[in-house]
């Protein structure tokens, strides 16, 4: 078992206190445990002493009151895509599964909102809503469960229309550090009552609280979606373009950037045929067949003063799917670049008017350190990720790959950016985090510790205690 100064030990005696709720929904075996103990990222395992596979917001109660009471740490987990070291169990105790919560509890489609368990994952949530033409818009490439994408404040490919989790979140349902459950914010579209609780729960990252129900903003269904890729002649240029498409106000649906190495590894993994390996812009257009149709021609307008190919249009839904999957595949297209090396996904954001500027002088960076290092990005609101790819044994190599993400942050922060426009801090960017916002870290110390004295939600993500 695995104990910290501050967290008790997790006994034979607290797990058939467990099992006295959840039955065989308890487990402690070494394969289960390891599974909850990394997610998709370069991190160790670090496994939980026990798994909790939850059904309802009352078990969660009933099982974070008991390690409340000795101080057990807890550590939510969704469906274990994040990529920052989120639900490693640091200091043991007990991972708390949320995917048999799974339950879409209310639609309401005058109003455009939804009311969801936490472990539906945003597939499962557009499956449920096929027939009702509405849906959720927020991707962030994986399937992840909606509590997770709140928790982590999640955004990617279609942010630059739809905005992030921050958003689209209405209200939620959290189990506090004590076991008390409380609701926040709901169905009306402005409250001016009280603190607004939750958006401190966006992106707390299981720190505070376990989210056991989101409550959500809907879309309709777009009367037309096009998407189209377009080719240039160098990164500068694929870059320009979006920026000049961003600040002319035609509100694109999505702009995804994909540099010549990351185009070499989808064409290869995802079998794009007709495509170059050049740096690539791929863009969808929503709205009724006029407008998508115009807003097409003003970004191509602006596409040919900056070399762009003609744009190669895919209308069939079929069609659309398999490129967006190939653009959310692109990590692991970047992994098979080198067979056998892990993947350090970087996250940098700036202000869209330096975005050509940071982009460029980081592909000279990685360019100079000799590492396979592709960039893609969620380039409309001013995002993009690096895939460090690295031998997580070679000691230098690591030593190395951290030293050119450090830069990559230093350099985002000079231009008014941030250290993660979507993945959160979890452990592997808490020291950037003072760097980022000075003092004001000094304030989430103080809530953390107010919310939760004994430090036991999530312990060793986003701040040190």
């Amino acid at each position: 078992m695995t104990a910290n100064a501050a967290h008790a030990i997790v006994t034979d005696a607290f797990i058939e206190e467990l099992q006295a709720i959840l039955g065989d929904r308890v487990s402690t075996a070494k394969a289960v445990r390891d599974h909850h103990g990394s997610g998709e990222d370069y991190f160790p395992i670090q496994p939980p002493d026990a798994v909790c596979f939850v059904q309802s917001t009352e078990e969660v109660a009933q099982i974070v009151s008991l390690c409340a009471r000795d101080r057990i740490p807890v550590v939510p987990y969704g469906t274990g895509t994040s990529l920052e070291g989120h639900i490693q169990a640091i200091h043991g105790g007990i991972s708390i599964d949320l995917s048999q919560m799974d339950a879409v509890l209310e639609v309401n489609g005058e109003d455009l909102d939804c009311r969801v368990q936490a472990g539906v994952t945003r597939k499962q949530l557009n499956t449920y809503l096929r027939d009702t033409g509405l849906f959720f818009p927020i991707d962030p490439g994986a399937d992840a469960s909606l509590g997770g994408m709140a928790a982590t404040r999640a955004s990617g490919t279609n942010a630059v229309r739809y905005g992030t989790m921050r958003e689209n979140v209405l209200g939620l349902t959290v189990v506090l550090p004590d076991g008390r459950i409380v609701r926040t914010g709901g169905r009306a579209r402005k409250s001016a009552a009280g603190y607004d609780l939750t958006r401190l729960y966006v992106g707390s990252e299981g720190t505070l609280g376990v989210i056991t129900e989101v409550h959500l903003r809907l879309y309709g269904i777009p009367e037309s979606i096009t998407s189209a890729v377009c080719q240039y002649p160098s990164l500068e240029d694929a870059v320009n373009t979006v920026i000049l498409t961003i600040q002319s106000g035609i509100p694109v649906a999505r702009i995804e950037l994909l540099d010549e190495m990351q185009m070499r590894a989808c064409i290869a993994y995802s079998d794009l045929q007709g495509y170059d390996e050049k740096p690539t812009l791929f863009f969808e257009f929503h709205g009724t067949e006029a407008s998508a149709a115009e807003q097409a021609e003003l970004v191509r307008a602006i596409s040919d003063d900056f070399g762009g190919s003609a744009f190669q249009w895919t209308a069939k839904a079929e069609e659309r799917t398999a490129l967006w999957q190939a653009r959310h595949d692109a990590f692991y297209a970047g992994l098979a670049l080198e067979p056998g090396k892990k993947g350090i996904a970087t996250d940098a954001c700036v202000p869209i008017s330096r975005l050509a500027e940071c982009i460029l002088e980081t592909r000279k960076d990685i360019d100079a350190s000799g590492f396979v290092a592709p960039i893609v990005g969620h380039v409309g609101d001013g995002n993009f990720h690096l895939i460090i790819l690295v031998d997580p044994d070679d000691a230098d190599e690591m030593r190395r790959a951290y030293e050119l993400n450090d830069r990559l942050i230093q350099r985002t922060l000079a231009f008014g950016g941030t250290c993660t426009g979507e993945h959160g801090i979890g452990q592997g960017k808490m020291h950037f985090l003072t760097a980022e916002h000075g003092d004001a870290v000094s304030v989430m110390r103080v809530l953390k510790q107010s919310l939760d004295p004994d430090n036991i939600m999530n312990p060793g993500k986003i701040i040190s205690v």
